[in-house]
């Protein structure tokens, strides 16, 4: 009897000996070690406003808890010990992370937000952006690969893990997991009242979830969340109630001025354009002027001048979205991959198409391309024209030049008939900025010439010419004649994603950062006299203005659009997509109130709910 004693308590103590083994294994250690330090780096990295450089204040400004950031690293390289080779499982894990870190500072860089479930949806717009993707890396990323690259030598001292695995893998998780459950009971449910956002929640600021869970336990709530929002959204009477009332509560009612109805019959072009930023606007460089033909229409143009881009995670496809509906896009994934068939009454082609207006959509590019084809066909336009519509005989960049997409698309619209609609979306002037040397026009200095700035600079120039071309031989047809052109920029660009490359140019070229999320927004026809408005408004208030001039009367847009008329307004603001109010209001509560758009535009497309009340 002593003797079965003896050997359980040995056995207990051989088992016992083996977990302490393998949970000091140096494959374990150096990938836990290697994963916080990363971690920390990418908090410092995020913490930095251009993302390009370390925060180390960050670290004690926010003063994360080590003790969750231990528990979800733990959590995670624990499923190591489920398999045989646990030293490479580690390192394979190690890589998985951090890839997905790397994912979130590019994302970061170019939207201010990170990876999300929704993505998956968007592989297709991976063609052709490998080099955009590229330009978004800084040196400071290596930082985030070091580790790796350092184990593949220091694996050949390691020795292998023989031990116990599955016991391992059961105690690691365990104790992670109540602890970070235990956490959120404290946090989130018995002391819920305290707190204006939930521990364990993406909130409207997605940094401040980063820092207190980690990427790791940021992308587990996200995914929770993404679970959650993959079933429709249905609102009670109570809710859509609210809806109609705060969208009522944004009207004026002011009385009308000299240009409601101003182009009315006329046909309407609208061009928007990749990347253009207000700041370039009437500016010369090097006494050479960025946007000559432009500036050229401004004589016979309205111009807002502080007029902002609004689009969120789905860039280019969102501006599309917000100025022909109003409505603000969703705050999780892209618009136009979740919710391609919503239903808009109020859009710009379904009024104009009441007016007997054809109504044509043309993107040089593939109509899978943000899904763009099928939303905007169900935002109302009849044809929309992609790459296929178009011969491909000079590619810069992503795809065809703006100069032969412009060229082809004479054609497309001397055939439309009038009077007509037509939206064109350029693609040129994207990022990186590329741009044969035979294109180029501008003379710049050589420090200039080389930077990200002189090449969009080059982009901007080449594209307005080719604007200018366009409207001339639009003019030379006739066509030009009872047409009104809208143009403007669909978001930043050299803003939006190099801004950090800008600031290491002499001082002189710093107007360029000037810009604060602006983008021009140009309305001409011959028979306007030039006016600049520095009313503060944004891409939503678009379809409202555009509507105004041409004589749709506002009981059309009611409780279908959350903008508003900048030709006839008292109101000074603009809310972006990240939630901050720009502008003038009477009380906090004013602003307060108007932020609550981004809430009840993600209502609104979530539930369909134009669609559910027409039926």
């Amino acid at each position: 009897m002593n003797t079965f004693i003896h050997r359980s308590i040995d056995g207990e103590r051989e088992r016992l000996k083996n977990i302490t083994l393998t949970l000091f294994n140096a494959s374990f250690i150096y990938n836990f070690i290697g994963i916080l330090i990363k971690t920390l780096i990418f908090m410092m990295i995020i913490g930095d406003d251009k993302a390009s450089k370390l925060n180390t204040e960050i670290i004690n400004i926010k003063n994360p808890s080590l003790l969750i950031y231990i528990s979800f690293i733990t959590i995670a390289l624990s499923l190591g010990f489920l398999f045989r080779k646990a030293k490479w499982s580690f390192l394979v894990i190690n890589a998985v992370i951090t890839l997905i870190y790397l994912g979130d500072i590019l994302y970061y860089r170019s939207n201010s937000s990170f990876l999300n479930p929704h993505m998956l949806q968007l592989t297709s717009n991976l063609e052709d952006l490998s080099h955009s993707i590229f330009s978004l890396f800084r040196s400071i990323d290596l930082l985030l690969i070091a580790d790796i690259l350092i184990f593949i030598p220091f694996s050949i001292y390691m020795k292998p893990n023989n031990y116990r695995r599955k016991s391992v893998f059961a105690l690691l998780f365990l104790i992670s997991g109540i602890f970070l459950l235990s956490t959120y009971i404290n946090l989130d449910v018995i002391n819920a009242e305290e707190r204006d956002e939930k521990f364990f929640s993406v909130s409207w600021a997605p940094n401040e979830t980063m820092y207190a869970l980690t990427p790791i336990g940021y992308h587990i709530v996200d995914a929770v969340k993404f679970i959650r929002e993959s079933k429709p959204l249905e609102l009670d009477p109570h809710e859509k109630e609210e809806i109609y009332s705060w969208i009522a509560g944004q009207k004026e009612n002011l009385p009308d001025n000299n240009f409601k109805g101003r182009l009315k019959g006329k046909n309407l072009l609208i061009i928007q354009v990749e990347s253009l930023e207000n700041f370039v606007i009437g500016q010369e460089v090097e006494d050479q002027e960025i946007t000559p033909y432009l500036n050229k229409l401004l004589k016979n143009s309205i111009y807002f001048n502080n007029f902002h881009e609004q689009t969120y995670k789905g860039t280019t496809s969102d501006a599309e979205l917000i100025s022909n509906t109003s409505i603000l896009p969703v705050r999780s994934g892209s618009t136009f991959f979740r919710f391609p068939n919503n239903h808009y009454p109020g859009s710009l082609p379904n009024l104009l198409k009441k007016r007997g207006y054809s109504t044509v959509a043309a993107h040089a590019d593939k109509g899978s391309y943000w899904n763009w084809v099928n939303a905007l066909s169900s935002i109302g336009y009849d044809k929309c024209f992609d790459i296929t519509a178009f011969e491909e005989d000079e590619k810069i960049g992503m795809g065809l030049s703006d100069e032969s997409f412009f060229k082809q698309l004479v054609d497309i619209i001397e055939k439309q008939g009038q009077p007509f609609l037509n939206f064109a979306v350029t693609l040129t002037n994207h990022g990186p900025f590329t741009l044969p040397e035979e294109h180029k026009e501008l003379k710049l200095e050589q420090e200039l010439e080389q930077s990200i700035l002189g090449k969009y600079f080059h982009t901007v120039r080449y594209t307005d010419k080719h604007i200018g071309m366009f409207l001339e031989e639009l003019d030379k047809r006739g066509i030009l004649d009872n047409t009104a052109v809208v143009i403007y920029g669909d978001h930043e660009g050299i803003n939006k994603y190099y801004a950090d490359e800008v600031e290491k140019l002499p001082e002189k070229y710093h107007f360029a950062l000037e810009n604060d999320l602006r983008v021009p927004l140009i309305i001409y026809s011959k028979n306007i006299k030039g006016k600049v408005f520095d009313t503060t408004g944004g891409q939503v208030d678009t379809l409202p203005t555009l509507s105004y001039l041409m004589g749709i009367e506002d009981s059309e847009l009611e409780e279908a659009t959350i903008g508003r008329n900048l030709l006839n307004t008292n109101k000074d603001f603009v809310v972006t997509a990240l939630g901050e109010h720009k502008g003038k209001a009477e009380h906090p509560e004013e602003i307060e109130n108007r932020i609550k758009s981004l809430e009840i535009s993600d209502k609104i497309i979530n539930s369909n709910l134009f669609k559910i009340e027409d039926e």
